[in-house]
C-alpha cells in the first residue's frame, strides 16, 4: 500500500480549473513528516485576495500576513522583531517559532512583522516599514543583494540603529552588512579594516570563493581563532553574532525559537536581570544528499545509494541497472526551514516516471564543490547521473551575489551531462504569476534566468509557486511535470545507442515559398544538413537512403524546386487526420479562435493536415510552416499576434508522437516557434511555445552573431543553441566606375604639380557623377575653375569616399556548418580585429601604432580623412594598407601550402621567440612605418595569434554530436567576433550577458562621441538649431554587442548617467547637470524590438525612470525638451506629467515586429498608410516603471503624440555583417515617413544611422547609407558573385536585397532612383546572368521580377517603356518555366 499512498498525490488533473485548485494543496506531502509539523490544510489559494492589492507593481503581498501581535499581559515586556527578507522560505518557520514563544514564554510576549525586500519599492509599504522600526527592539536583514532597495533598508534602519536593542544582519550587500550592531561588536568598518575579523570578508584573488557567504560560513567554521584576537567583551559579542548566523542558517522553528532567546535575553534592557535559558543551534551539514523518505541527511553518497537500493516503497524499475539517474541541487534553506513541498513533488514525480534521483544541497552558494562531490564516482571520474537540474533558480557559483562563471563551467565539464535550471517563483505568488503577460518578474530574471545561462544552464521552466499567506512554496504539477519528463529526455540522450536514436531537422522558409525552403541568416542550409548527415552516418547514427550529393538531397526534399505552398509540390511526409491531429494535439481547441476548425488551408490538403518534409532512416528532415498571416493584411494589423494554425501544430505533434524524435534539430537563424505568443519568460502552459516543443530536447543552431535572437529561443522553446560562423568577412573592394575612379586619383596624385592637374580633376568629376556619387560629395560643376587648394579637396573627398566602400567588410557567400575559413580568407577579419584598441588587455590598435611612428594620432587622421584633407585620406589609405600586408604576411607563415593552419601555437612561439624574423617588422620595414614600435607590434601579434586559432577550429558538428549523445556543450558569448574574439571558436552553447551589467562606462564614452556627432550634423543642417526630439530604436543583438551603447545614447540625449553599484549592477541614473551637458536636454521617442523588451525590462524600466526624472526637473524648458513636451502634452491629455513623460515603447508581450516586413516581403500591403497603421497599432505599448507589474500597456495616444514632435529618426548598425538591406528588421522599426504624416507642418525628419562597425564610428544619413549598402552589396560583383557560388540559396539572398531596398522605399523614401536602375542593367540586362538566376532558382528569380514591377508600380522607380516591357515578358517566361518543369 506504501506506494499507491506515496504516488496517489501524482496523477495530474485534466482540466485548468483542477490544475488551478490543486495547486493552492500544501499539504499534499505533509504525510512525509514527522507529524508535529503537519501545517493545517489552507483555505484554497484564491480567497486570499484581500492580501493582495493593486499598486501595479510585481509583489503586491502585503506584509500584515506577516505580522504576529501577542496578547497584552500585565508586566510582561514586548519585544518586537521587524525582519527584512529576499525570499519568503523564512515566514512560516520564524512565525511558528514566535508563536510557540508567546504560548510558552513567562518572561515575554514578541511582536514580529516581516517584509520581502521586493515589497518595499511600494510606496506605501515602505511607510510602513519605516513606523515599524520606530518602536522596534531588534531588525534582522538577510540575502538584500539589489541595490536601490539595499539603499532603502539602509536608509530606514540608520535612523533607528542607535536606539535599537541588536541590528543583525546575515549576507547581503557591503552598505547594509555595516548596519550590524550587537552589543559592542559592528561591522561598520567592514572592508576597510585591518582586523583578522574582516580580512575574512576580503575576496581573495585566485580563490573560488563565492563571495561573501561562503566567508560567512568559513568564519563560522574558524571562530574560536578569531576570538583569540578580540578584548574579551567584544569577544562575547562577537561570539553570539556567529551563534546567531548559526541559528539562522539552521532555520528550523527550534532554532530560529533559541536565537530569538538568546538575543532578546542578552540585549534588550527591560529583560537585563532575567536568566533566559536557550539551546545551541542544531547544526545541519553544510553539504549532503537529502532524500524526504530518508531517515537522514548522508555525506557519501555511496551510503546514500545503498539505502536507495533497499527501499521497499519504490517501483521495481528504480532498481534496474539502466534506470535514468537525474542529480537535483537544492537549496539548503528550503530544506532546514521546512519550505520544501516543491522539492519533494520534482523527486516523486521522477521516481514515478522510473528515474532514480540524488538530490543534494549546500549551505552556502557555491555548488560546485558538491556536485564533483556526489555526481562524479570518484574511482571512474565518470559521471554517476544523466542530466542534472538545479531547482535553487541561482547561478551554480555565487547564488545572487558575486558569481563565479568560470568555476562553475570547469565543475560542469567534468560532470558532463545536459543541465537544467529550473525557477521557483520567488518574487511573485503563483497568481501573480498567472495573471502577468511578463511572466517572471524581471529581477528574477536576471538573477535566475540570465545568470545560470552564463553556467550553460538550460529551460528556465517555472516549477513552484508561492502562497500569498503563509509564504511557502508549493509545486505547480503541470510544470513540475514539464520539467521532469524533459529531465528525464535529455538523460535518455546519454543512454539510448546511436543506432536507435531519431532526430527531427527541421528547416524554414520565409517568406512561405519554395524559392525559400531552407532560409537561415549567413548559413548555406541544405550543404550544412548535408554534411550533418554525413558525419551523423560516420558516427553510427541510422541515416538510410542518405543520397549522393546536396543538388538531390533538395530534390527529394523539395520534390521540386516550384512554387507556393498551397501546391502539394513539396514532399508530403505524412497526413494527419483532423481527428488524428486533435487526439494528438491537446491544445488544439485553443487555436480555433484564431484560424477555425481544423485542417483550415494551411498545410492542408482541405482533408488532412500535411507535413512537409523527407524521412531517412531514423532522421526527419521537415519544412517548419510559417506564422500564416504574412499574407493578409488585415491579420498583420493586429496589435498582438495570432496563435499558431492548425498546420503549425501539426508539424510538431508529428515529430514528438508520430515519429517519436529523441531531439529535434532546428537549424539555423530564425523559426517562429520561440515568437509564438505566451508570457516573455517562465512560460505557463497556457504559452504556445511550451505546448509546441512538448517534450522534445530541442538543439539549434544559431548564428553566433546574434545572441539576442538565440536567448529567446533558450527561453521560450528550452533551446541547447549551439552557435555557427558566419562567412568570412572580406573588404568590398572597387568595380566598373569606381575603379576608374580610384586609378584617376592615382594618376592626379602623382600628375597633380604639372598641367594635367586640372585635366584629371574635370575627369574625376565627371566619373564621380556617373557612379551617382554626387549625392554623397558635393561636385562642382565640370569645367569650373579651382584652385589648387580647391582640387585637392574635391580629390579628397571623392577619395574618401571610395576608401570608404572599398573597406566596407562584406560577408562573401555562405557559411556551411564544419568547414571553417581558410586562414587568407581570415585575413580581413584578423585586420579588424587588429584595428580596435583593447584597453582591458593593453592592447593597441595596429592602426594607431603606425600611426604614432609618422607623429600622428590615429584619430585625427580618421577627422581629416573623413573631411576629405587630401594628405590624411592618402595616410590613412597607407596604414590600411599597411595593416593587411602585416597581417596577410603574418598568417602566411602559419599556413601549410594549402592554405590551411597548421599547429599555429608551435609556429607562433617560434615566430614570437626572435625579434629578427617576425613577419610583420619584414613586412613594415620596407613601407614608411619601419620605426613602429616592436613591443606593442609583437602584444598585438600575439592576441592575433591567439585569435587566428580560434577562428579557424571547428567544433560546429562536434557540439553537435555532443547535445545529441547527452553532453555539456560549453556556453559562450553570442556577438561579433570582431568586437568580442570570445565568440570564437563557434559551437558554444550562446548566451547573452548580465542584463544588470548594461551600459558599461566604456559603452558610455562611446554612446556620448555618437550623440555629439548626431546632434552637430543635425545643427549644421539646421541653421543651428538642435533638435528637440529624436525618434531611436533599441535593438536586442546590438546592445548585447556593444555591452549598452544605444542605450547610453539614449541617457546622454536627455542628459542622464547609469550608476552601477557595489557588485558593479546598474539599476539606477542621476541627472547630468546642464552645466556639464553643455546643450538643451533632448526628448526621445524610444521602440525597442520585442526581443530588447524581452531581454533587457530591467533596461526599459532604467530609461522611463531616467526620463520621467529629467522630466520632473525644475529647469528652463528651453533647455529641457523633455519637460517642455511632457508639460504640453500632460495639458492636452488631462493627465499628470509623469504619465505624459511616457516615452518607452515596444509590442505587446509574446508579439514581435511591426509587421512591416512581413507585408513587404509578401506583397500584401495596399499603400504606405497601412503600413504606418500598423506600426501604430502593434508599437504603441508603453512600459511603465511606476507600475512595473502591469507588463506593457496601450498607450497609442502618448506614443503618436510624441512622434509628432520628432525632428530626426535614428538607428544603430552595430557589426559588418548585419546592414540596412541584409534583414528586414531595420525598415521594419523604420518610423521616417510615419512621422512625416503625424507632424502639423508634414515636415518629413532627418533621418540617421550611427555606424559603429570600424573604429571611425560615422553618422551618415540614411540615404547615404543605403547608397553605401547598394554600392558594396547588390550591385557589387564581389558580392553577388560569392553569391552564387552558393547556388540556390544565393539567388534567393540577392533576391531578399532588393526586396529590403524596396521595403526603404516604402517606409522613408529615402531610396534614390539610380539604385533600382543599376540593379535592373546588372541582373536582368545582362542576359548571361539573367539565365544563370533563372536556372538556379527560378521561383526567387520570379520574385525578383515581382518585386522590379512592384517598386515600378508602386513609383519608387521611373524607368523606360521598354524596361518594363522587358520585366512582363520575362515574368511569363518564367511563369512557364516553372510550369514545365512541373509536366
Amino acid at each position: 500500500m506504501a506506494s499507491s499512498l506515496m504516488y496517489s498525490p501524482f496523477t495530474l488533473s485534466a482540466s485548468k480549473a483542477d490544475h488551478l485548485s490543486s495547486l493552492s494543496n500544501t499539504t499534499k506531502h505533509s504525510f512525509l513528516r514527522k507529524k508535529s509539523r503537519s501545517p493545517k490544510p489552507t483555505k484554497s489559494l484564491f480567497k486570499v485576495k484581500s492580501a493582495v492589492s493593486g499598486n501595479g507593481l510585481f509583489t503586491q503581498t502585503n506584509p500584515e500576513v506577516r505580522r504576529i501581535v501577542p496578547v497584552k499581559r500585565d508586566n510582561v515586556p514586548t519585544v518586537k522583531i521587524v525582519y527584512v527578507v529576499l525570499e519568503a522560505q523564512y515566514q512560516s518557520s520564524l512565525s511558528e517559532a514566535v508563536q510557540q514563544l508567546n504560548k510558552t514564554s513567562r518572561f515575554a510576549s514578541y511582536e514580529v512583522v516581516g517584509y520581502l525586500v521586493e515589497e518595499l519599492r511600494d510606496k506605501n509599504t515602505y511607510q510602513s516599514f519605516c513606523k515599524d522600526l520606530e518602536d522596534a527592539n531588534i531588525f534582522i536583514g538577510s540575502l538584500i543583494f539589489v541595490e536601490e532597495l539595499a539603499l532603502k533598508v539602509k536608509d530606514a534602519v540608520e535612523k533607528e540603529r542607535d536606539r535599537m536593542d541588536a541590528v543583525l544582519v546575515f549576507p547581503s550587500m557591503p552598505e547594509v552588512m555595516r548596519l550590524n550592531k550587537l552589543g559592542s561588536f559592528s561591522m561598520s568598518q567592514l572592508g576597510q579594516s585591518k582586523s583578522p575579523f574582516f580580512q575574512l570578508f576580503k575576496r581573495k584573488k585566485g580563490t573560488s570563493s563565492a563571495g561573501f557567504a561562503d566567508s560567512m560560513l568559513k568564519l563560522v567554521r574558524t571562530l574560536p581563532k578569531v576570538l583569540k584576537y578580540l578584548p574579551s567583551d567584544k569577544a562575547q559579542d562577537a561570539r553570539l553574532y556567529i551563534l546567531s548566523l548559526q541559528f539562522w542558517l539552521g532555520g528550523s522553528p527550534d532554532n530560529l525559537q533559541n536565537f530569538v532567546k538568546m538575543i532578546s535575553g542578552s540585549y534588550v534592557p527591560a529583560l537585563k536581570g532575567v536568566k533566559i535559558e536557550y539551546s545551541d543551534p542544531v547544526l545541519f551539514l553544510d553539504t549532503g544528499i537529502w532524500h524526504p523518505l530518508a531517515p537522514e541527511m548522508y555525506d557519501d553518497v555511496k551510503e546514500y545509494l545503498n539505502w536507495y537500493d533497499t527501499r521497499r516503497d519504490t517501483n521495481p524499475s528504480l532498481k534496474k541497472k539502466d534506470a535514468t539517474v537525474i542529480g537535483l541541487v537544492l537549496q539548503r534553506s528550503h530544506i532546514v526551514t521546512g519550505d520544501d513541498s516543491h522539492y519533494v513533488a520534482v523527486i516523486m514525480e521522477l521516481e514515478a516516471r522510473g528515474a532514480k534521483v540524488i538530490p543534494i544541497f549546500a549551505g552556502g552558494l557555491d555548488f560546485s564543490g558538491p556536485v564533483e562531490k556526489y555526481f562524479v564516482d570518484p574511482v571512474t571520474k565518470q559521471p554517476i547521473i544523466n542530466s542534472a537540474v538545479s531547482l535553487t533558480g541561482f547561478a551554480l557559483v555565487g547564488g545572487p551575489a558575486r558569481q563565479d562563471h568560470p568555476r562553475a563551467i570547469e565543475a560542469l565539464k567534468t560532470l558532463d551531462v545536459p543541465y537544467l535550471v529550473g525557477v521557483p517563483l520567488v518574487f511573485q505568488t503563483t497568481e501573480e504569476w498567472l495573471n502577468s503577460t511578463l511572466g517572471l518578474h524581471p529581477i528574477q530574471v536576471a538573477l535566475q534566468v540570465a545568470l545560470p545561462e552564463l553556467d550553460g544552464g538550460m529551460e528556465p521552466i517555472v516549477f513552484a509557486g508561492r502562497d500569498p499567506r503563509t509564504g511557502k512554496s508549493h509545486a505547480l504539477h503541470k510544470r513540475v511535470e514539464q520539467l521532469c519528463i524533459r529531465a528525464i529526455r535529455w538523460g535518455e540522450l546519454k543512454r539510448k545507442t546511436k543506432a536507435e536514436k531519431k532526430v527531427a531537422i527541421t528547416v524554414f522558409s520565409f517568406p512561405p515559398d519554395k524559392g525559400n525552403v531552407g532560409t537561415a541568416a549567413y548559413l548555406n542550409v541544405f550543404a550544412s544538413i548535408f554534411s550533418v548527415l554525413k558525419d551523423l552516418k560516420r558516427d553510427g547514427y541510422n541515416v538510410e537512403g542518405l543520397p549522393e550529393t546536396q543538388e538531390t538531397l533538395i530534390e527529394e526534399i523539395l520534390h521540386d524546386k516550384e512554387a507556393q505552398f498551397s501546391s502539394p509540390n513539396l514532399n508530403v511526409a505524412y497526413k494527419m487526420g483532423v481527428r488524428e491531429y486533435q487526439t494528438l494535439t491537446p491544445y488544439a481547441a485553443a487555436l480555433e479562435e484564431n484560424w477555425g476548425k481544423p485542417p483550415g488551408n494551411l498545410n492542408s490538403d482541405g482533408e488532412n493536415l500535411l507535413v512537409f518534409g523527407k524521412t531517412y532512416g531514423n532522421v526527419f528532415i521537415g519544412v517548419q510552416p510559417t506564422f500564416g498571416y504574412e499574407g493578409d493584411p488585415m491579420r498583420l494589423l493586429f496589435s498582438k499576434s495570432a496563435s499558431p494554425h492548425h498546420g503549425f501544430a501539426a508539424y510538431y505533434s508529428y515529430v514528438e508522437k508520430i515519429f517519436k524524435a529523441d531531439a529535434v534539430l532546428h537549424f539555423g537563424t530564425h523559426g517562429s516557434l520561440e515568437f509564438m505568443p505566451g508570457k516573455q519568460v517562465g512560460m505557463s502552459d497556457a504559452c504556445f511555445p511550451d505546448s509546441l516543443i512538448g517534450n522534445i530536447p530541442n538543439v539549434y543552431y544559431y548564428a553566433a552573431n546574434n545572441p539576442s535572437e538565440a536567448t529567446i529561443a533558450k527561453r521560450r522553446s528550452y533551446a541547447n543553441t549551439i552557435s555557427y560562423l558566419t562567412p568570412p568577412a572580406e573588404n568590398a573592394g572597387l568595380y566598373k566606375g569606381l575603379k576608374q575612379l580610384s586609378e584617376l586619383i592615382s594618376s592626379y596624385q602623382s600628375l597633380k604639380d604639372t598641367g594635367r592637374g586640372p585635366q584629371i580633376v574635370s575627369s574625376i568629376i565627371s566619373t564621380a557623377k556617373q557612379c551617382n556619387l554626387d549625392k554623397d560629395v558635393d561636385l562642382p560643376d565640370e569645367g569650373t575653375d579651382l584652385s589648387v587648394k580647391e582640387r585637392d579637396l574635391v580629390v579628397g573627398k571623392v577619395y574618401s569616399k571610395i576608401m570608404e566602400i572599398e573597406s566596407r567588410l562584406l560577408p562573401c557567400g555562405l557559411h556551411v556548418i564544419g568547414e571553417p575559413p581558410s586562414a587568407m580568407e581570415a585575413v580581413a577579419t584578423l585586420v579588424n580585429i587588429a584595428a580596435l584598441d583593447r584597453a582591458e588587455d593593453n592592447i593597441t590598435s595596429l592602426p594607431s601604432i603606425l600611426a604614432e611612428c609618422v607623429g600622428r594620432e590615429i584619430e585625427d587622421v580618421y577627422r581629416g580623412s573623413d573631411k576629405g584633407i587630401l594628405t590624411d585620406v592618402e595616410l590613412l589609405k597607407q596604414i590600411t594598407d599597411a595593416s593587411r600586408g602585416a597581417v596577410s604576411a603574418f598568417v602566411e607563415k602559419t599556413t601549410n601550402s594549402k592554405g590551411q593552419v597548421v599547429n599555429v601555437s608551435d609556429k607562433l612561439t617560434s615566430i614570437l621567440g626572435f625579434g629578427i624574423n617576425e613577419p610583420w617588422v619584414e613586412y613594415l620595414s620596407n613601407t614608411k612605418f619601419y620605426r613602429a614600435n616592436r613591443e606593442k607590434l609583437r602584444t598585438v601579434f600575439g592576441f592575433l595569434g591567439e585569435c587566428l586559432k580560434l577562428v579557424v577550429m571547428d567544433n560546429e558538428l562536434g557540439s553537435l554530436m555532443q547535445a545529441l549523445e547527452g553532453k555539456y556543450v560549453e556556453p559562450g558569448p553570442g556577438g561579433d567576433p570582431i568586437r568580442n574574439p570570445k565568440v570564437l571558436p563557434t559551437g558554444k552553447n550562446i548566451h547573452a550577458l548580465d542584463p544588470q551589467a548594461i551600459p558599461t562606462t566604456a559603452a558610455m564614452a562611446s554612446a556620448k562621441i555618437v550623440v555629439d556627432r548626431l546632434v552637430e550634423r543635425q545643427r549644421m543642417e539646421n541653421d543651428g538649431k538642435y533638435p528637440e526630439t529624436i525618434a531611436l530604436v533599441l535593438w536586442g543583438t546590438d546592445n548585447i554587442k556593444t555591452y549598452g551603447e544605444s542605450l547610453g545614447q539614449v541617457l546622454w540625449m536627455i542628459g542622464a548617467r547609469p550608476v552601477a553599484d557595489g557588485l558593479g549592477r546598474v539599476n539606477r541614473v542621476e541627472p547630468v547637470s546642464l552645466e556639464e551637458l553643455g546643450r538643451p536636454r533632448i526628448d526621445v521617442v524610444v521602440n525597442c524590438s520585442g526581443v530588447f523588451r524581452d531581454l533587457f525590462i530591467n533596461q526599459m524600466n532604467l530609461l522611463d525612470r531616467a526620463i520621467k526624472m529629467v522630466a520632473e526637473l525644475d529647469e528652463p524648458v528651453e533647455m529641457n525638451y523633455v519637460r517642455k513636451h511632457a508639460m504640453e502634452q500632460a495639458a492636452t491629455l488631462g493627465v499628470d506629467i509623469r504619465e505624459a513623460a511616457t516615452r518607452v515603447f515596444s509590442n505587446a508581450s509574446g508579439s514581435y515586429s511591426a509587421n512591416i516586413s512581413l507585408a513587404v516581403e509578401n506583397s500584401s500591403w495596399n499603400d504606405e498608410q497601412q503600413l504606418q497603421d500598423m506600426y501604430l497599432s502593434r508599437k504603441s505599448f508603453a512600459f511603465d516603471s511606476d507600475a512595473p507589474g502591469a507588463g506593457m500597456a496601450e498607450k497609442k495616444e502618448v506614443f503618436q503624440m510624441a512622434l509628432m514632435t520628432a525632428e530626426v529618426t535614428f538607428q544603430n548598425l552595430d557589426s559588418s555583417e548585419i546592414s540596412l538591406t541584409d534583414v528586414s528588421h531595420y525598415f521594419d522599426s523604420d518610423p521616417t515617413n510615419l512621422v512625416q504624416s503625424l507632424r502639423k507642418d508634414k515636415k518629413k525628419p532627418s533621418a540617421y544611422i550611427a555606424d559603429t562597425t570600424t573604429a571611425n564610428a560615422q553618422v551618415r544619413s540614411l540615404s547615404e547609407t543605403v547608397r553605401l549598402d547598394a554600392r558594396t552589396k547588390l550591385l557589387n560583383p564581389k558580392w553577388y558573385e560569392g553569391m552564387m557560388s552558393s547556388g540556390y540559396e544565393g539567388v534567393r539572398e540577392i533576391e531578399k536585397r532588393l526586396t529590403n531596398t524596396v521595403g526603404w522605399s516604402a517606409t522613408s523614401g529615402q531610396v534614390d532612383n539610380w539604385v533600382y536602375e543599376e540593379a535592373n542593367t546588372t541582373f536582368i540586362k545582362d542576359e548571361e546572368m539573367l539565365n544563370r538566376l533563372m536556372n538556379t532558382n527560378p521561383n526567387s528569380f520570379r520574385k525578383m521580377i515581382q518585386t522590379f514591377l512592384e517598386a515600378n508600380g508602386r513609383g519608387y522607380w521611373e524607368t523606360s517603356e521598354d524596361n518594363i516591357e522587358k520585366l512582363k515578358d520575362l515574368y511569363s517566361q518564367v511563369e512557364d518555366k516553372i510550369e514545365g518543369i512541373d509536366r
